[in-house]
């Protein structure tokens, strides 16, 4: 399909008042074929152990992304013009199934990645990542994943016996070896946890833990060498919980850590993945219900717009 001269009903020549809120004015389209990259909706939230409202977050993030213009000018390129892009609009999901529901989403996106489309997943909690993962394993293999977090999420279970919840999925991840261990980094972790081995849990199992003490030690810039690294050429999976920013920046969130990134540090810690093997992305845990003047989703669709920048870059070093 033509997505530089979409349907007028999307077109990028509205204001942004104007017109049917897909992500940056992308035609809302499931047909995949020439297409560089999909913006997939996965309203799912009943994996939460606080604060719900999550499974509103793919929406607001689209509507947020009408204030972007299209044109990066830190990195230099305009995404919708270096990337063929559609807004693939939402994964179904069952809010009182959270393992059917997982089901889906691996089938869905699954097929998908089998037609060489990038996906762009836009959350929901953190419980979708284990779903993401596992579909992006099975094209890729074993993944390199950098996972921007206030919360590691590698909790035997928050619930007794029930193993999936937005506390769980790189547990689940890493005991289904979705995950190299090698090149496994949390950024971000702070706040109080349920017991003292909790972080130490999450090295044994194979995370090299940035906690917030030791990235602002670091530097962003010293952050981000580390991340890459860690990763080099490997496929690299992005997860960025918007819980990683303090809430100061980003209230709009279900578990709120105080002590994070301002806006700016993650703008920047995102674009310091530039030149990565960079195979999948998805932002989670935007809950609108507890926005404030909607600065948590515009943020989202911010950090969403820099990932996408960012395969431009590459799209556009590979076609030179």
């Amino acid at each position: 399909m033509d997505t530089k001269n979409p349907n007028p009903a999307y077109g990028a020549h509205l204001e942004p008042f104007h017109g049917i809120p897909t992500f940056m004015r992308r035609p809302a389209s499931r047909e995949l074929e020439g297409i560089d990259a999909a913006i997939v909706g996965v309203p799912f939230d009943s994996g939460t152990s606080y604060r719900s409202g999550t499974r509103f977050g793919p929406r607001k993030i689209r509507e947020a992304s009408l204030l972007l213009w299209g044109f990066n000018a830190v990195l230099g390129v305009a995404p919708v013009d270096a990337l063929e892009i559609v807004d693939y609009g939402d994964v179904e999901v069952i809010p009182v199934d959270i393992s059917a529901t997982m089901g889906a989403i691996t089938t869905e996106v699954g097929a998908i990645l089998e037609q060489g489309v990038t996906v762009v997943s836009l959350g929901g909690d953190h419980s979708i990542t284990l779903p993401l993962l596992r579909a992006h394993a099975a094209r890729f293999g074993p993944l390199a994943v950098i996972h921007f977090d206030s919360h590691p999420d590698t909790w035997k279970s928050e619930f007794r016996e029930h193993p999936y919840s937005h506390g769980t999925p790189f547990r689940r991840a890493l005991e289904e070896e979705l995950i190299d261990t090698d090149a496994y980094v949390q950024v971000g972790i702070r706040g109080p946890v349920s017991a003292s081995h909790d972080l130490e849990d999450a090295r044994q199992l194979g995370a090299q833990m940035l906690t917030i003490d030791r990235a602002f030690e670091m530097g962003i810039l010293g952050v981000v060498e580390a991340i890459r690294d860690a990763v080099g050429d490997r496929p690299a999976y992005v997860s960025l919980d918007i819980d990683s920013v303090d809430p100061a920046y980003a209230p709009g969130t279900g578990t709120p850590e105080v002590g994070g990134f301002t806006s700016y540090q993650m703008l920047q810690l995102v674009r310091g993945l530039q030149g990565l093997n960079l195979v999948g992305y998805d932002l989670v845990e935007v809950s609108p219900p507890y926005d404030h003047s909607d600065i948590t989703a515009i943020l989202a669709a911010n950090l969403t717009f820099e990932f996408l920048s960012l395969l431009a870059l590459t799209k556009r070093k590979e076609g030179q």
